[in-house]
């Protein structure tokens, strides 16, 4: 401004130094970059998944949850699994075969582990309630990948109760 009669400072090249060096530490004071969180969606997964077995809907069940390719992992009963085509032919012949019933699921304790940005763990439990009123239920671990399309089951390791 004319006429402005303040006085300036001038900063020396040793003060210009000190603060530009102050700048850049409090700029690095941040800490490391955390992984960012894992988006609740692979438990809408598993919730998608026991609303359609509820309904007696294996096709659903296994759509909503489960990688369709012949990579897919199933381990459960000692027995190992691959491929979506035999793990749907598993679960028809465990749950809808003749004089079976596919009972009330439901997932309890459920943990999300993230495992890098497009993969994450979950674990917990597993219940079936028959119409006789008998139980069954083990745990389970799965790992599911982020697609375009969404969550899925890529391996899933399930285990029954004693």
């Amino acid at each position: 401004m004319a006429g402005d009669t303040r006085p300036r400072m001038r900063l020396s090249p040793h003060d210009r130094h000190a603060f530009l060096l102050a700048g850049c530490l409090v700029a690095g004071c941040q800490g490391p970059p955390q992984p960012p969180a894992v988006a609740p969606s692979p438990l809408l997964v598993l919730q998608a998944q026991e609303a359609a077995w509820n309904r007696g809907d294996l096709d659903a069940f296994m759509s909503l949850g489960y990688w369709r390719s012949p990579e897919l992992c199933f381990f459960s009963g000692g027995s190992a699994r691959r491929g979506y085509e035999e793990v749907l032919a598993r679960y028809r012949a465990s749950y809808q075969g003749e004089g079976r019933e596919m009972g009330r699921l439901s997932f309890s304790e459920a943990e999300v582990l993230p495992v890098g940005l497009d993969h994450a763990l979950v674990r917990g439990r597993w219940n079936l309630r028959f119409n006789d009123g008998t139980e069954a239920g083990g745990l389970f671990t799965v790992l599911l990948r982020r697609f375009p399309d969404g969550w899925r089951i890529v391996h899933d390791h399930t285990s029954a109760s004693g």
